[in-house]
């Protein structure tokens, strides 16, 4: 059988493809390096506009932002993570019960809506019940929509770990509790390192919810980057961009070998 790679055109499609992702990526990269004050012309490679985003005069309001980020996204992604673990087990472990596969469709739910439908929605959820803008709706709405994506390396990491494992500690009269920390939990550990990885990076990066529901005077990373572009796009905003795009590339890394050396640690 052929393999995809050998019908005609699959080549240049596909870097077709890598060239409409990429290549906008690595423009942004190469010209934060840009000695120049114009973001259109090369003038020599320089660090000026990595210093200017720890130290200019927009520094103590990207800080402030980031911090915001760094926080509602450690905290987001370890409520997600939680919640998620606490369906995996519910959804494989739980045998039948009545709603599964409307409760499965739930929990996708998020991956499946437009963010934008998401946005207006929460804004709306919010307004109805008088809950005010800011760093707590950022982290609800983050929470929620992080939960799916916690979800499916910690369900597929459970799918593979067979009920024997608990059913021995249960014979050696363990409790329901000891099995599951002491004997289910390190097993799925991979699958849960690496869903809070994602789910981490998605609540930093979001910026179409968090621009809904974040309200007056509250500002995360990206809403502060798109405040700053609406002025103009500046050098110092392609050196935001290009960190921020190092910590995406990093964290997901990160959660692809996690998944990876766990499925070999199972094998």
């Amino acid at each position: 059988m052929k393999g995809v790679r050998h019908y005609p055109g699959f080549l240049g499609i596909t870097i077709a493809c890598l060239v409409v992702l990429y290549a906008p990526l690595i423009v942004v990269t190469i010209y934060s390096f840009n000695d120049s004050n114009s973001i259109t012309s090369w003038g020599g490679f320089s660090w000026r506009w990595y210093a200017d985003v720890f130290t200019g005069p927009e520094a103590d309001r990207f800080a402030a932002a980031a911090w915001n980020s760094i926080t509602i996204a450690f905290l987001a992604a370890t409520a997600s993570t939680a919640i998620a673990v606490a369906a995996a087990l519910a959804m494989i472990r739980g045998g039948r019960f009545k709603g599964k596969s409307a409760t499965y469709a739930l929990i996708n739910l998020p991956l499946l809506v437009p963010e934008i439908v998401t946005a207006v929605a929460t804004l709306i959820f919010f307004s109805t019940i008088g809950l005010t803008t800011g760093y707590l709706t950022i982290l609800i709405a983050h929470i929620t929509f992080c939960i799916p994506f916690a979800y499916l390396p910690i369900a597929a990491r459970l799918s593979g770990i067979e009920e024997t494992y608990e059913q021995a500690a249960r014979d050696l009269y363990a409790t329901r509790a000891q099995a599951f920390w002491l004997i289910l939990l390190p097993l799925l550990m991979p699958g849960v390192i690496s869903g809070y990885l994602l789910a981490f990076i998605i609540s930093l990066d979001d910026f179409i919810i968090t621009n809904f529901v974040k309200g007056a005077g509250m500002e995360t990373l990206p809403t502060a980057i798109f405040g700053s572009v609406k002025q103009g796009i500046k050098p110092n905003i392609m050196a935001i961009s290009t960190l921020m795009l190092a910590v995406s590339v990093l964290f997901v890394t990160l959660s692809y070998l996690v998944n990876r050396i766990g499925q070999k640690t199972r094998t």
